[in-house]
């Protein structure tokens, strides 16, 4: 399958086939030098299959995890790609889960002023939101992604065959942000995820992940850099940021949606989403004290005058943008606990 993001002289394909690692050279323009980036809980031979289809090429590991996503990591990258004698008409090319394609991309968009770069993801998150779009960032004084910058990849190459080495865990926090889509913009995906046996979720992901991705890329091609509709794709994550900044590490970014959502839909809708959530394991209560949050709120990416764009939901399949003080929005998270 392969799903287009007509985006001008910017436009791209994602391209999902089962097995396309194998033969990554069929998909991705390799012949050049190539610094491929991935993480320690990635397995080796995904990064490896793709530096063997390279004439020139060097694999970059870095520690799992969001701590990784720094300036020092940002720097280790440039300096590879320095040392490796790279120019413009080379690329980066990201193998791993959306913390490897964020910091890939920004390094890829500020060396040389920017040089293409491919990404393979391989977790569930991943595969069916960060990997689409061109959002890049690294994290810096405990603040999620508030240094980065807008690049799109050359291309996007999904093989759901890597998701058969994901724990049960980062399954569920991937379909948190499928969860996130249904619930803003096509009802008909949410009554799947909630019909389909949380006992085999993997039978059901073929069709979620295609689905998550028209929405994504629909999404991308009309705001490719978030100045109005774009803004659906951030419902869960004003406050699902802020309890991932505060967790430092305790959940997965997924997990901090999941909790950021239930706050901002209409109460009504809340025991549906509850149930939802519950049923893939995913946390419906946020532990932290709501007054421990409001810095990170203050930090938000949306924030502008002292109010912060919220994104609510009233009907499945529908929202709206509404302007809310970081007091309105703890409220609203209180009354949910």
């Amino acid at each position: 399958m392969v799903i287009p993001v007509s985006l001008g002289a910017q436009s791209y394909e994602i391209t999902l086939v089962p097995g396309a690692l194998s033969h990554a050279a069929d998909y991705l323009s390799l012949n050049r030098r190539v610094l491929v980036v991935t993480d320690s809980g990635v397995p080796q031979a995904y990064a490896a299959a793709i530096a063997a289809a390279c004439p020139t090429s060097r694999i970059c590991t870095l520690p799992a995890g969001e701590a990784s996503k720094n300036f020092d990591s940002f720097h280790l990258l440039l300096r590879q790609m320095l040392r490796m004698e790279m120019d413009r008409s080379d690329c980066v090319v990201a193998v791993g889960g959306g913390m490897v394609g964020d910091l890939a991309g920004f390094a890829a968009a500020s060396y040389m002023r920017g040089i293409d770069f491919y990404n393979v993801p391989t977790t569930l998150l991943s595969q069916v939101d960060s990997s689409i779009g061109g959002k890049t960032a690294i994290d810096m004084d405990g603040v999620k992604n508030i240094v980065g910058a807008f690049h799109q990849p050359r291309g996007v190459l999904i093989d759901p065959e890597t998701l058969r080495s994901l724990p049960r865990r980062q399954v569920a926090a991937g379909l948190a942000e499928s969860i996130k889509m249904a619930m803003t913009c096509d009802e008909e995906l949410l009554s799947y995820i909630e019909s389909a046996p949380a006992s085999d979720p993997a039978a059901a992901l073929p069709e979620i992940i295609a689905r998550s991705l028209a929405i994504k890329a629909r999404v991308v091609e009309q705001d490719p850099t978030e100045k109005g509709l774009r803004r659906v794709l951030n419902f869960g994550h004003t406050i699902g940021h802020a309890v991932e900044s505060q967790s430092r590490g305790t959940l997965l970014h997924g997990e901090c949606v999941a909790l950021g959502m239930l706050p901002m839909c209409a109460p009504a809708l809340r025991p549906r989403l509850t149930a939802i959530l519950e049923k893939y394991g995913l946390p419906t209560r946020i532990q932290a004290d709501p007054a421990q949050l409001r810095p990170y709120l203050l930090h938000d990416k949306k924030a502008r005058s002292g109010s912060i764009t919220t994104v609510e939901v009233d009907t499945p399949g529908t929202f709206r943008l509404e302007k809310r003080m970081p007091e309105e929005i703890l409220s609203r998270l209180e009354a949910t606990l």
